[in-house]
């Protein structure tokens, strides 16, 4: 495949892009707290006094939030390092009460992974991960409630991140919103992150620059802050490659710095001077001891990782015979794949991924829900294509039950025994509905008789008409074609 590139006045240029991906962990509990970490509780009910940074209070760690960060690790292809440090970052903020930070900047606890993206062309594109480390996260400043006043909530103070930070080897925007979705599947699967860009719990900062075609450095770096959603990381990546572009070409020299995405005027704007490391003042933090890791509890989260999504496409592909494009839109979330390998049991396996990704994917994305929200269970709809195996209904009728379903969530067997549904399979009354049509149709069997083979078809839809659609297929081709000839 040829690189992406952007044409501009004078010739063409290549992207450069990395993220820094920020993960909410998972946790009941904050890195060094007590204090409850789950969202929604009342603005400023969930603070303790290390978070709010009262004098002589010192941090402990969470070990299951460490224990988070190595399952991740692992989830990523990367080297965990038994031991690792934190750090303090002091900046000054009004929703940062202790002055600073606390961070893994000099010894992360993760480092050197790697993810693969599929292009939509199939090519493989793999992309380096630097690090991950772990971090408080700030507290949450509220603006707009009263005019020229700042609200500070610190229930997300002391909230554990894992910053996962790419190399820059992303060549196009498409490639950024690919890794940030394969990422959110991984951390879901591994119940690390929920993934919830629209709630902050997920939030990528994305680092741009451009160069000509061929150059061997690459362009001044920029970075677009806090994108909340996918499709927002694409337009940032898109539109602030094509600024500097344009500002390349109009003979401007870019600056490092940090800018923001308004994704009303699709544009970004400058927010800062980028800081530079020694801004931040980094030192050990002196109230902790290095993090040392046990080898049997490092050994043991590697032995019971559960089952990431590429390896569930391929076990999909050879166990249940799916095509790829079938097991990678069911293996794209877990609980997609949950729901299909719950369906599936005693049932044909493709026949139930088909109305999984045709039928019910189109219910759901009408309903606006999600499919743990699904009005039909995973055993009702593996119940229905059931049905269908054993003739006691048709695919044209399990339509008509599926959207029964749908509105009432009882079982395909009771709405078809309500309704009378059941497929006939008697002869005798197939025969006489074939008899009354032709009957009707002299003209019709005459034309069929004198060479006009597609006229079978028309006939089969006036039985279908005549038995309301409940006669079964098979075997009224089979009487049909015997009494027309």
């Amino acid at each position: 495949m040829s690189r992406y590139t952007i044409q501009g006045r004078t010739g063409e240029w290549e992207v450069v892009i990395g993220l820094e991906v920020h993960c909410q962990v998972i946790s009941n509990s904050k890195l060094f707290s007590g204090a409850s970490a789950v969202f929604g509780n009342e603005q400023n009910t969930a603070v303790s006094t290390v978070d709010a940074g009262y004098p002589g209070m010192l941090p402990v760690i969470n070990k299951f939030a460490v224990q988070q960060a190595i399952k991740t690790g692992f989830g990523i292809n990367a080297t965990i390092n038994k031991r690792s440090a934190f750090d303090r970052k002091n900046y000054y903020y009004a929703d940062l009460p202790t002055g600073y930070q606390i961070t893994q900047f000099f010894k992360p606890i993760v480092t050197d992974g790697w993810l693969d993206i599929e292009r939509d062309n199939g090519e493989i594109k793999r992309v380096g991960i630097e690090r991950i480390h772990m971090e408080q996260d700030a507290g949450k400043s509220i603006h707009g409630m009263v005019k020229g006043k700042t609200f500070i909530d610190l229930n997300r103070a002391g909230v554990t991140l894992m910053e996962l930070v790419t190399r820059p080897e992303m060549e196009s925007p498409e490639d950024a919103g690919k890794f940030v979705r394969k990422l959110r599947s991984i951390v879901r699967y591994l119940g690390t992150c929920d993934g919830n860009m629209d709630e902050g719990s997920m939030r990528c900062d994305v680092n741009v620059s451009v160069n000509r075609v061929g150059a061997k450095e690459f362009g001044t770096r920029v970075e677009v802050k806090n994108v909340n959603s996918i499709r927002f990381v694409i337009q940032a990546a898109d539109i602030e490659s094509r600024r500097q572009v344009e500002a390349y070409e109009a003979g401007e020299t870019l600056k490092q710095e940090t800018r923001l995405f308004d994704d009303e005027k699709l544009e970004t704007r400058p927010m800062r001077s980028k800081e530079f490391a020694m801004d931040y003042r980094y030192f050990p933090d002196p109230d902790l001891v290095h993090l040392v890791l046990d080898d049997d509890m490092v050994q043991n989260i590697k032995d019971n990782m559960p089952e990431l999504p590429d390896a569930k496409k391929q076990r999909f592909m050879d166990e249940y015979g799916l095509s790829e494009y079938n097991a990678k839109q069911l293996v794209s979330e877990k609980e997609i794949a949950a729901y299909y390998e719950e369906a599936i049991k005693g049932q044909d396996p493709k026949k139930v991924a088909n109305w999984v990704i045709g039928d019910l994917f189109a219910l759901l994305n009408t309903l606006g829900k999600d499919i743990d929200e699904s009005p039909i269970s995973a055993e009702n709809l593996g119940k229905l294509v059931g049905l269908i195996n054993d003739g006691t209904i048709s695919g044209k009728i399990a339509k008509e039950v599926f959207a029964i379903m749908a509105e009432t969530g009882k079982t395909p067997e009771a709405i078809v025994e309500e309704k009378g549904l059941k497929q006939v399979t008697d002869t005798g009354a197939i025969d006489a509905a074939i008899d009354e049509v032709m009957a009707k149709n002299p003209d019709k069997v005459a034309e069929y008789k004198g060479g006009k083979d597609k006229l079978l078809g028309w006939f089969v839809g006036q039985v279908m008409a005549a038995t309301k659609g409940k006669a079964n297929p098979g075997l009224l081709n089979e009487l049909l074609k015997k009494k027309m000839s």
